[in-house]
């Protein structure tokens, strides 16, 4: 292959190809341990083997390319994932897995030895849509996997240790994939941003900050109902008007404090009649900050805040935090080197947190994690419009193959 090559239109191609592996209707359907995802794998497997990479499948379902380094040389790790949601995008996930492929082959066009080993990834389950967990793989290499969520099973009551079986797997041997830190350098995902930010810009590519910390607050608002014509306003305690409370609060709240995200999701209330005084308000908060400390002190405040309306409204209320995910803040180190990369394609490095969670969160427990964000049309993803252009991927396979080639890892002590 020549160097100049449309390394964009190329991987543009290989995205399509990938995205008529689907379910049948709208969009990209691919969820993990499916005939989908087995005939993804196998055109994955492909390339990987095209560039001369070692392939393997390993117990998690983690699709794994190695370029052998120097002897006793340290690993770089860089991937996505391969799933999609219902009725998704093509560019979500595994666009993090042909880049740098490409990348490499563009390496090894150019004749460029790294002094490192690199390993693509092609996890399998990173949106959780088919099973009530997510991550298995990064878990898996991060040591942080939980067996217990082997026992799930998804909408048709299959078990997930019985789906990965039947995909050829041997889930007992999961424990067994940690990886040992002191042999990894750091971990590297290309991701579209699915959000406006870069477009906005009137940029190609940016540099992730920090993966954005998560929790989530289920509400339950508790008052009296009452005939809507009968009932004095001044007599009423209606759960609807103290969820409206909460909803403009969490909105206030997430508009005064930058970086800050707030989204009230789902409403429901009871008894639901057009001529009825709401006696019950259910809904979740969803909180999110690229700062653990801000968003803690977030959902703290909002909680007080809760307490104090409800008192004054008459209502009962049951607020508490069913789920937590920390943030991740990305390497410095790699963050530097990647924005350098960036600005060698004519790009100005721009710094940005990711509101959405990735592979790297979780493999952030293994190794020091960076994330390059390539600009998708109008910020849209998790839909079958969903696109990054041909140009942008470009940019970023020519980032990516500069990235690898700049780093210069310490020697691994044993």
């Amino acid at each position: 292959m020549k160097a100049d090559r449309d390394w964009g239109a190329h991987a543009a191609a290989r995205l399509a190809e990938l995205a008529e592996v689907s379910e049948p209707g709208p969009g990209v359907t691919r969820l993990p341990f499916t005939p989908e995802h087995g005939r993804a794998l196998d055109i994955l497997k492909g390339w990987m083997a095209e560039v001369g990479l070692e392939v393997h499948l390993d117990a998690a379902g983690t699709l794994i390319g190695r370029r052998e380094g120097p002897p006793g040389a340290p690993t770089f790790l860089i991937g996505s994932h391969q799933d999609s949601v219902r009725e998704g995008g093509a560019f979500d996930g595994i666009m993090g897995v042909v880049l740098p492929i490409l990348a490499l082959e563009k390496l090894r066009d150019e004749g460029v030895d790294l002094p490192f080993a690199v390993e693509v990834l092609a996890f399998a389950d990173e949106e959780g849509v088919r099973f009530p967990t997510a991550l298995i793989g990064p878990r898996a290499l991060a040591g942080t996997f939980d067996p217990a969520v082997l026992e799930m099973k998804d909408a048709a009551g299959i078990r997930l240790r019985d789906a990965m079986r039947s995909f050829g797997l041997d889930p007992s041997a999961i424990p067994a994939l940690k990886r040992d830190p002191a042999g990894i350098i750091g971990y590297l995902e290309a991701h579209i941003e699915q959000g406006p930010v870069l477009e906005a810009e009137g940029e190609a590519l940016g540099v992730v900050t920090a993966i954005c910390g998560i929790e989530r607050h289920p509400v339950v608002l508790t008052g009296e109902t009452g005939h809507a014509g009968t009932l004095p306003m001044h007599m009423r305690r209606d759960a609807l008007v103290g969820a409206a409370a909460l909803v403009g609060e969490v909105d206030r709240m997430a508009r005064a404090e930058p970086g800050l995200l707030g989204t009230v999701g789902t409403l429901s209330v009871l008894p639901g009649a057009v001529n009825a005084v709401p006696r019950e308000a259910r809904l979740t908060v969803e909180l999110r900050a690229p700062e653990d400390a801000v968003r803690e002190r977030a959902g703290q405040d909002l909680k007080d805040f809760a307490q104090r309306m409800a008192a004054e409204r008459g209502l009962g209320i049951d607020m508490h935090r069913s789920y937590h995910q920390p943030a991740a803040p990305c390497d410095q180190a790699l963050s530097c080197i990647l924005a350098e990369a960036v600005r060698a394609t004519g790009g100005r490095g721009l710094a940005l947190p990711s509101g959405a969670t990735h592979d790297a969160s979780a493999m952030a427990d293994l190794c020091p994690i960076a994330m390059l964000f390539l600009r998708c049309a109008n910020g849209v993803s998790h839909r079958p419009e969903e696109h990054a252009t041909a140009a942008d991927m470009g940019r970023a396979i020519d980032a990516i193959a500069a990235f690898l080639g700049s780093l210069e890892p310490a020697p691994v002590t044993v």
